[in-house]
């Protein structure tokens, strides 16, 4: 396995077809690195737990706000947020620290990303390791075999102009019940409302939705890259119907880790063994 370069230096930023992209760039500057992409409503100080767990076992972090949460990176139309744009932010990230590969990371929608990196940028991947989200084309399969449908019930409600803004902007409102309702503590919660809303990030998280139409969520399969599938049983996001529908378009190494108790916010409710399992995919490559 290749080593990071000698020439490699800190990054507070990069671009991409005239739009920058903010990144905490942490831990040794000689690791090999792992590139960490956060979900909806988080932004990159969603992996505040994880990462200095990996920083100790001697990797280099990348955690860039993705587009639409970065202030210099939130181009106006839906199509913007395809996933073919978002991997390819990716993809720029990657190069601007040396070409890669690079060990992969991704929770909630910065899952489907990293899964959209795999369909278009395999080269740039070493292992992959999915928390919460399992293989685009098993999710869409599960949305009709399964209770995802039921489960994913606001991805159609965010598809309606300004009321989900409108709703969100609301202190203790739907919004806010809602993801207290998942998982998320007050301070968590607080949080949000400090991050997103008040950052002017929420319309950018949002559009990752709105762009649905116009994104291939089929992925590319089969995938060949090393990956590890994280779920929670306590998630009530996503169905297990999908996860286990998975396997089937993996050829590379595959591994399922189901955690027991855990809600859909892994990496700051089970940092530690989403840890473990990023660790245990890369020694295995």
């Amino acid at each position: 396995m290749s080593g990071p370069s000698s020439t490699a230096r800190r990054i507070t930023e990069f671009t991409r077809d005239g739009l920058t992209f903010d990144v905490l760039d942490e831990g040794p500057l000689d690791g090999d690195v792992v590139v960490l992409l956060h979900g909806f409503p988080e932004r990159a100080s969603c992996w505040r737990e994880v990462a200095p767990l990996l920083h100790a076992r001697g990797f280099r972090t990348l955690a860039p706000d993705q587009r639409g949460y970065s202030p210099r990176a939130r181009p106006p139309r839906r199509r913007d947020y395809r996933t073919a744009e978002l991997a390819d932010d990716v993809a720029a990230l990657v190069a601007e620290v040396g070409g890669g590969p690079v060990h992969l990371v991704g929770h909630d929608w910065g899952a489907i990303v990293g899964w959209a990196v795999l369909g278009r940028h395999a080269d740039l991947v070493r292992t992959y390791t999915s928390l919460s989200i399992p293989h685009p084309r098993s999710f869409l399969r599960s949305l009709v075999r399964s209770k995802q449908g039921l489960k994913s019930w606001y991805m159609l409600a965010f598809q309606l102009p300004f009321v989900p803004e409108q709703l969100a902007t609301r202190p203790g409102g739907i919004f806010d019940k809602s993801l207290r309702g998942s998982g998320m503590s007050r301070e968590e919660v607080a949080r949000f409302r400090e991050e997103i809303v008040d950052h002017g990030a929420l319309r950018g998280g949002i559009a990752y939705y709105r762009a649905l139409p116009f994104s291939d969520l089929r992925g590319s399969a089969p995938v060949t890259t090393p990956v590890t599938l994280v779920w929670s049983d306590g998630d009530d996001f996503v169905d297990r119907a999908g996860v286990d529908m998975t396997a089937d378009l993996v050829e590379g190494d595959y591994r399922l880790v189901v955690l027991e108790g855990v809600d859909h916010w892994i990496p700051t409710h089970a940092p530690h063994e989403a840890v473990a399992a990023i660790l245990e995919r890369i020694d295995a490559g």
